[in-house]
């Protein structure tokens, strides 16, 4: 097997340099490196890994092999992909199969490389790792004890093999743990979503009319830094609870074709089909910008809109203009693919530090519990949760309370 395939080998230097400032500003991860330095858990163990290769990703993967972890590694979308990143990767000893801007087939053969390590450990994000090895590979799954999935489309999927009885090993649900949805999702999202815009169209968020499809947490961060940002939020949603919580938050609530009028710019965090439609863009403003928030490119409707525009250019740098048999234009950020890592660094190190300190975590336990899990999606320990938690406020220097005997009494009692 072909122990790399990257863009340039002699970008490593600027990959190095960016590993190094997520890694200052990364304080769980450092405290589990050494931890792993010292104890190796995963001595003679195989790992492969699909997350967004940039440079918190690149630090992960360090820390897993500070571990003893043998890596392979790619990335899991083909814009997010920061070429120096994945040389400073090669450059360290591991096995990296990534390039920026790659095509569909050299994506998928990519993520064939990775899994042509036969891992014991799948570390994903979006769920295509293990979904080759229940499609198209099924004998690059053959040594997998298990693995860790990263985001909500990836946990959708897997739960999507379970219901069906057809997942072969225990997977982590790293998404649905609450140091990662609860600050990831919304706070990470929120903020990383709009760095993209802003740097991407070089406008004003204020005064505008921004609509957000999906109010899950992903959704809420973005609605919630948007009317931060001075613009007019509208959601649109299919959950009456969800819809009830965006109207309560102080966000006006419609459905998607009364909003797709309204809107300024547009971005859609589902993690479904097709939430923004052709349709839907014949009623737009001209000039009116959309994007997506969710892991797969297909909220935005590209296919649709590739074949119904009569014309089509760069309108600058990460965004397309289509012009619209009406005459109007709509501008597509990073062609409809995941907004915040395709067209920009993604979520803040501080945020991912939680994410990747769960993962790295639930790996462990993965691997040490495996043979008891069966073959389910499992939800993360409450200890790794609260050992997580519990880190991050001692890297702010915070301290809390703890319940005492008698509290703790009170609250597991019936009497009062």
């Amino acid at each position: 097997m072909k122990q790399h395939e990257i863009k340039d080998i002699s970008l490593a230097p600027s990959g190095r340099r960016k590993i190094e400032w997520v890694k200052n500003n990364m304080p769980l991860l450092r405290r589990i490196q050494e931890e792993f330095a010292e104890s190796k858990p995963f001595n003679g163990v195989k790992v492969s890994l699909s997350i967004h290769l940039e440079a918190k990703t690149a630090y992960l993967c360090e820390v897993l092999a500070a571990g003893g972890a043998d890596m392979a590694v790619t990335g899991s979308n083909v814009l997010s992909t920061q070429d120096d990143v994945a040389a400073a990767l090669v450059e360290s000893g591991m096995k990296v199969y990534a390039v920026h801007g790659a095509s569909d087939e050299e994506y998928v053969r990519h993520i064939e490389m990775a899994l042509s390590h036969k891992p014991n450990i799948i570390i994903d994000d979006g769920g295509d790792l293990v979904g080759m090895i229940h499609g198209k590979r099924p004998d690059l799954g053959e040594e997998a004890w298990g693995g860790c999935e990263e985001t909500t489309t990836g946990v959708i999927r897997l739960k999507a093999m379970e219901r069906e009885g057809i997942l072969k090993f225990p997977m982590a649900a790293v998404n649905d743990a609450r140091c990662k949805y609860l600050f990831d999702n919304r706070y990470g999202t929120g903020q990383s979503v709009w760095d993209s815009i802003m740097r991407n169209t070089n406008l004003i968020v204020a005064a505008k009319t921004v609509v957000v499809v999906g109010y899950g947490w992903c959704g809420k961060g973005i609605a919630m830094r948007a009317a931060a940002l001075g613009a007019h939020v509208v959601v649109a949603e299919v959950d009456p609870i969800k819809a009830i919580e965006a109207r309560m938050d102080g966000h006006s609530v419609m459905k998607m074709d009364q909003a797709a009028g309204l809107g300024d710019i547009f971005i859609s965090a589902t993690g479904c089909k097709h939430t923004i439609t052709v349709g839907h863009m014949l009623d737009m403003k001209d000039g009116a910008i959309l994007c997506n928030a969710g892991h797969f490119n297909v909220e935005v409707d590209m296919a649709g809109i590739e074949e119904a525009a009569v014309e089509k250019k760069e309108a600058r740098a990460n965004i397309t203009g289509y012009k619209l048999k009406n005459g109007k234009w709509v501008n597509i950020i990073a062609e409809g693919r995941l907004v915040n890592i395709a067209a920009a660094d993604g979520h803040p190190a501080e945020i991912m530090d939680m994410s990747f300190a769960v993962q790295a975590l639930s790996a462990v336990y993965v691997m040490n519990n495996y043979k008891n899990m069966g073959n389910k999606v499992v939800d993360v320990s409450e200890e790794i949760d609260d050992m997580v938690s519990r880190r991050k406020l001692a890297s702010w220097g915070i301290e809390i309370d703890e319940l005492t005997a008698e509290q703790k009494q009170y609250l597991n009692s019936w009497r009062v």
